[in-house]
């Protein structure tokens, strides 16, 4: 990949800032992959491991859960991700202050490996999310209902966890990868791209993955 090459000015200068404050010497995107996608897995098959005996109804949980999850997805990206609130700085600052300045709608690709810092999820927010909107809820599920509601709540959330993080990276690949040529990330990557247009970033197309909410909501812009 070319560094820089007809990318805005003020978006090859902030990439080349960035590189050299926010992005440690020693930082590696394979590694970076590795964990998301390593311990992101290993925890999803770990949860499904301690499910017995579900039962019909039991089930229910799953499309439940993932209506939350896209609920939840909207909800965070829409609110701290892109409003400062006390205590949640780091996360506006993460995503509104560098992502949407490192990645414009008139540039989505990331140039090399290195740069997968400014697309996945750093530990923190997913900590983050999963404390906030998760760990309380999978409680209050298995004091409700039972251990299996709770484990497949947790499955499906990390499921879904997975799946955005392989979208959003696919919208920021270069257009000749492979993943980045497929149908549906191609229709789901306009949405984004749409998102990263400073003029409706704060506004529009909040979901990531999969825009129920945002048209619910009626924040879908197309």
């Amino acid at each position: 990949m070319s560094r820089g090459v007809g990318l805005p000015e003020a978006v090859a200068r902030y990439r080349e800032e960035y590189r050299d404050r926010e992005t440690p010497l020693r930082y590696d995107g394979r590694l970076h992959l590795a964990f998301t996608f390593g311990v992101g897995g290993l925890a999803f098959v770990l949860c499904l491991l301690q499910l017995q005996g579900v039962r019909p109804l039991e089930w229910l949980a799953v499309p439940a859960s993932w209506l939350y999850a896209n609920l939840a997805e909207y909800l965070g990206h829409r609110y701290p991700m892109h409003r400062p609130y006390r205590g949640l700085g780091l996360i506006y600052k993460r995503h509104a202050g560098q992502h949407h300045r490192f990645f414009s709608h008139e540039s989505m690709p990331i140039d090399d490996l290195r740069d997968l810092r400014a697309v996945l999820f750093p530990p923190v927010l997913v900590i983050f999310f999963f404390g906030v909107f998760g760990t309380p809820i999978a409680l209050l599920l298995a004091w409700a209902f039972s251990a299996n509601v709770a484990w497949l709540f947790f499955a499906t959330a990390l499921f879904y966890f997975l799946n955005y993080e392989i979208l959003h990276l696919a919208y920021h690949l270069p257009e000749g990868h492979p993943l980045a040529q497929n149908w549906l990330v191609r229709k789901l990557g306009w949405l984004h791209r749409g998102h990263h247009d400073p003029r409706r970033m704060a506004r529009h197309n909040f979901n990531i993955s999969w825009p129920l909410c945002d048209w619910l909501f009626r924040s879908l812009h197309k």
